[in-house]
């Protein structure tokens, strides 16, 4: 491929990329000066509380506000009108809002809505179950599964498997700040993870131009793939605000969060995989189902990452009163690995097989990753000393403690998403990059300084990134893992372009040609030739009273970043079998995202993902009652997270250099979320020698399991 100008720089020529940078945003948020919307506050705001309904499912019969308009200062807004159906318990029917929180509480005690409650359904781990709210999908095939499993060579596994619905549960919970400045122009202070986005999406719903909504993001506190639209709250907050002439704050609160923010779809599934004896995969076939809510569940990306052979699948959507489904974190992903890699473990137990030896073996399915995912496999046993501490199925070693090594690989996506910034070089040598993104606290500042820094050759601490205001040049939502992508190119193409307008200016007096120049070090000098230079200050002088202005887009020209990238995890665990309780030891992920250009924040990625797949492995469910309807556990008492003592040691180790680093940046804030389920859930049937079909493992499963036969 011919060179380009907006090439990142070969290996030798980096002098930021690649390294360990500290996050430019740590001071503001470890020192309490960085402000979120919980932060804002603004004149004369009033503070909006939900009334919401408290079955899963039933029609609104009456709606009475007239106590709790008689509260000072309260003010009503209905959501919903009677004769309305209501799909999910905390489904919200009207807003207050009051002066106070307090008074805003109170309010809300005192709307009363009558219901017919009707029938719901909120369990689908049981498919025979779920009548007529099963909806079965086309049967897919492809190969000759019959034959296969009828090959007298083949060894023939099969098992149920399956994940829960978990919430996203960010610790800065969906909610916004409302402000009309006058009837045609709206603010609204948003944890969103679509800044440039939003406006239109609200402009669409409440009859006013996009380009009158300004949307403000600064800092928020976790999205996971649950913040991309306004939501009902967004919009109708803005709505009410505008009926009572005031800011209206609402931010939901913890039950409410949990209940009617979001939720990651179940998966369940019941498979038979079949190989030959020597290892190689040959067939598989499975009936999977899975719930997203009332809209029912999509179908897994099963069998995952291996494209075996000869396959059939079916699947059925299940619709449920649990609340809607968003994406999280690799929408599907998760799910697929713990109902394709725990039954390939199962397969490679009964086959007597090593699982490393087992995944490298059949590799080869794995299309144009087969060596990748070799070199990932060798990795990560070698950092977790499988060869030493791996035996087969049933730690047999005397006491109540049974340790066991489990192994999972994944995929994902990862191309950059649109993006434009403007670059502004200033006469004094300021330095400024403004884009329409937000930092959901993946490090998305400390990339744009860190790929201008590089361009300019200056320090970080030299650029000013101006991000969270939907005023300045739309970029793209941060999900899919695209932000850094997206961002870095962006910038990249935009630095390169103002730094070849500065050399135009600086070239005569030092007697050269523009691109004879070099920017490194903080200076502008004639390639190779230090003498011949000018501080960057002295450069930017050149300028005279006009600034460097200049757009980056991504896409643009050259390729700066590509798609496709691969991880494989161990987990290394230890079970008390009087308790149940499982401890992990240390979790191992190796992991590749093409050019790595903060490798301190990229370690940082794998990690967060380590621990939320630690919690959704062993913790999270979103437990509902069978006779109510509701959310049992909708608060952080006991919707149950990993503490610091759960964790264990995190070993990360990045695929970087010749082979990856020429694939340009790909994004990484999903994939090593991926494994860690299906890993620990094998490492688990490593330990105690049978296999606990659904995670979360919690202690009485553990129990249960063993009771039934475990340590075989």
């Amino acid at each position: 491929m011919p060179k380009c100008k907006y090439d990142w720089p070969e290996a030798g020529e980096r002098h930021l990329i690649g390294t360990r940078i500290d996050r430019i945003d740590g001071p503001a948020k470890s020192s309490g000066q960085a402000k979120y919307t919980y932060d804002i506050n603004r004149p004369g705001m009033l503070f909006g509380k939900i009334v919401a309904c408290p079955y899963a499912h039933a029609k609104i019969k009456s709606i009475d506000t007239a106590e709790a308009e008689k509260l000072p200062g309260v003010k009503v807004h209905l959501v919903q009108n009677v004769g309305t159906e209501i799909q999910w318990a905390g489904d919200e029917v009207v807003y207050v809002a009051a002066p106070t929180e307090e008074l805003a509480s109170d309010a809300v005690a005192k709307v009363k809505v009558e219901y017919d409650v009707l029938p719901h359904l909120v369990h689908d781990e049981d498919l025979s179950k779920v009548g007529d709210r099963g909806k079965p999908a086309a049967e897919q095939k492809s190969g000759d599964t019959v034959a296969a499993f009828k090959d007298p060579d083949a060894v023939i596994s099969e098992g149920f498997y399956g994940t829960p619905i978990v919430t996203h549960c960010c610790l800065e919970a969906h909610g916004q700040v409302t402000e009309w400045a006058d009837a045609q122009n709206l603010k609204v202070w948003a944890s969103t993870q679509n800044l440039s986005g939003l406006p239109g999406a609200i402009a669409e719903a409440i009859g006013v131009p996009a380009t009158n909504i300004e949307i403000f993001t600064p800092y928020m506190g976790g999205g996971f793939g649950s913040k991309f639209g306004p939501d009902r709250w967004g919009i109708e907050c803005s709505k009410f605000s505008k009926e009572v002439g005031k800011p209206i704050k609402m931010m939901l609160e913890r039950d409410l969060e949990l209940m009617m923010a979001g939720s990651r779809p179940s998966h369940y599934a019941k498979v038979r995989v079949a190989a030959k004896k020597d290892g190689t995969i040959t067939a598989w076939e499975s009936d999977s189902w899975s719930t997203g809510g009332p809209a029912g569940g999509g179908k897994p990306p099963i069998p995952y990452v291996f494209n075996i052979p000869n396959q059939v699948t079916r699947h059925t959507s299940v619709s449920t009163n649990t609340g809607p489904a968003r994406a999280w974190r690799a929408p599907n992903h998760p799910q697929s690995a713990v109902l394709t890699m725990c039954a390939l473990d199962d397969l490679a137990a009964k086959l007597n097989m090593d699982p490393i030896e087992f995944f490298h073996k059949n590799a080869d399915l794995a299309s144009e990753r087969t060596e990748v995912y070799r070199q990932e496999l060798r990795k990560a046993a070698e950092l977790a000393d499988w060869q030493k501490l791996w035996h087969p199925r049933g730690d047999k070693t005397p006491g109540h403690i049974k340790r066991g090594l489990g192994v999972s690989m994944h995929t994902w996506g990862g191309r950059g998403h649109n993006s434009n910034c403007n670059v502004t070089v200033n006469p004094d040598g300021s330095v400024e990059v403004a884009l329409g993104s937000q930092d959901l606290g993946t490090g998305t500042r400390t990339i744009i300084a860190l790929t201008a820094a590089e361009t300019f050759g200056l320090p970080i601490e030299a650029i000013t990134v101006k991000i969270g205001d939907s005023k300045y040049p739309a970029s793209g939502a941060s999900g899919g893992s695209t932000t850094v992508g997206g961002v870095s190119a962006s910038t990249r193409r935009g630095t390169i372009d103002a730094r070849d307008q500065l050399f135009a200016a600086v070239a005569p007096g030092l007697g050269a040609q523009p691109d004879q120049l070099e920017a490194v070090g903080g200076k502008i000098q004639v390639k190779g030739d230090s003498s011949k230079s000018l501080t960057w200050k002295q450069a930017c002088a050149k300028l005279g009273v006009k600034p460097v202005q200049v757009t980056g887009k991504n896409p643009g020209l050259c390729e700066l970043g590509s798609s496709g990238v691969g991880g494989v995890e161990i987990a290394d665990v230890s079970i008390d079998t009087e308790t149940g309780l499982v401890k992990i030891n240390k979790m191992v992920c190796v992991q590749d995202c093409g050019l790595v250009l903060d490798l301190k924040t990229a370690e940082s990625q794998c990690y967060g993902a380590l621990i939320m797949g630690i919690t959704y492995s062993l913790f999270e469910e979103k437990i509902m009652d069978a006779t109510t309807g509701r959310m049992v556990n909708p608060n952080m008492e006991f919707y149950k997270l990993a503490g610091i003592g759960d964790i264990g040691e995190l070993v990360v180790h990045m695929m970087t250099g010749p082979g990856y680093d020429e694939r340009g940046v790909i994004g990484l804030g999903e994939p090593p979320v991926i494994s860690p389920g299906a890993a620990i859930s094998n490492a688990v049937a490593n330990a105690i020698g049978v296999r606990i079909p659904t995670i979360p493992i919690t202690p009485d499963k553990v129990l249960a399991a063993l009771e039934k036969g475990g340590m075989a």
